[in-house]
């Protein structure tokens, strides 16, 4: 079984390990010469374009998943011509537009916070004036961790937000004050098979995330949270492995965004969960009976950005310490570091001990 990968990064480089046990071999291609995936699997530097790359890397493999939602729709439409694509390039589409995927969750009614579509300043204003301060301009693609974004917490802040922000298509969403933000991460093959991994707490700091605690012991919202992702799932046919971010205002889950990849959150079930989100996505796409989601104990995963602490530093039983090979910089997610305990007590201090590395 040969799996393409549409880029090659760091969720990349976590699938093809996870593949290998599986007798599953990878390819990725990247436009990126540094792709971290490229210590561990073959990587070819191309554009996502490039129509000769393109199709000798189609003709190499079997099936085609992406680790970004940023790719081009037209060279995912290109891939699905020839090879099986999981998730689909609908679901990208959907994916890839904070407006389509806003308007796509009210049409299953789910909820979420007040948008509308800005398509000039004066569009902004009247938005403004209906969905009330606070509230955040955002572009509807491309932005992630944090970027193509800006909160707006007085009419002055109106025009400094469009001039910054109008080369791109945009959309004005409430502010929610939330009490917290959880994930879901789910899996469904192509035997409509779904499992759901535990609901996951998410800490996040200038919109990246930072850690994430598993399991959320709270069932009434795990219950709904569920049954919205089984909504998405069973309604786009979904195939892989679906992660949904949500607000929570002490009163209902709103819906922030999806993601139709493995996910940054969901990193903890490698050695937290008794299947990996990266093999179950593998499962899925391949037709394989799915693997179990049961957590293993508490765990508290750390994402290391801008630096990494230096392994020895990493001496708690239970941690485990996962690097990206990518190159130092501010901002930038260069690895992570999960804790994983079955004694409450120990695990809330070894969390305590952690979180100092976090700067």
């Amino acid at each position: 079984m040969n799996l393409g990968i549409l880029g090659g990064g760091q969720l990349a480089r976590m699938l093809a390990l996870a593949a290998y046990p599986l007798g599953i071999r990878t390819i990725c291609i990247d436009p990126n010469p540094q792709a971290c995936a490229q210590e561990v699997t073959r990587v070819v530097t191309a554009d996502f374009t490039d129509q000769v790359a393109l199709q000798n890397f189609i003709n190499s493999v079997d099936v085609v998943t992406y680790e970004t939602e940023n790719i081009p729709l037209a060279c995912a439409n290109e891939v699905a011509q020839y090879r099986p694509l999981y998730p689909s390039a609908d679901i990208l589409n959907i994916a890839q537009d904070r407006l389509h995927e806003k308007i796509f969750f009210n049409s299953l009614q789910i909820p979420t916070p007040a948008f509308a579509e800005i398509n000039s300043e004066k569009e902004l204003e009247n938005a403004v004036s209906s969905i009330g301060f606070p509230c955040v301009l955002k572009t509807r693609r491309l932005g992630y961790d944090g970027k193509g974004q800006m909160i707006l917490k007085k009419t002055a802040d109106i025009t400094p937000a469009w001039q910054s922000l109008q080369n791109s298509p945009l959309i004005l969403e409430s502010f929610v004050p939330f009490e917290y933000e959880v994930s879901l991460i789910a899996v469904r093959n192509q035997e409509g098979e779904i499992r759901f991994y535990p609901l996951v707490l998410n800490h996040h700091t200038q919109g990246i995330l930072r850690y994430s605690e598993a399991p959320l012991n709270a069932s009434l919202l795990q219950e709904k949270a569920e049954n919205y992702l089984r909504l998405i799932l069973e309604k786009l046919n979904y195939i892989g492995v679906l992660a949904v971010e949500f607000f929570y205002d002490g009163q209902q889950l709103l819906a922030n965004e999806m993601a139709p990849r493995v996910h940054n959150s969901g990193h903890w079930t490698i050695e937290g969960a008794q299947t990996s989100q990266f093999e179950n996505h593998l499962r899925a796409i391949f037709n394989l009976p799915l693997g179990g989601v049961q957590p293993i104990g508490q765990s508290f995963m750390l994402n290391c950005i801008g630096e990494m602490p230096p392994l020895a530093s990493i001496n708690l039983p239970g941690t485990h310490y996962h690097i990206y090979g990518k190159k130092p910089q501010p901002e930038r997610k260069l690895g992570h570091i999960t804790l994983v305990d079955l004694n409450s007590k120990d695990f809330n201090e070894k969390k305590t001990a952690l979180l100092k590395h976090l700067s």
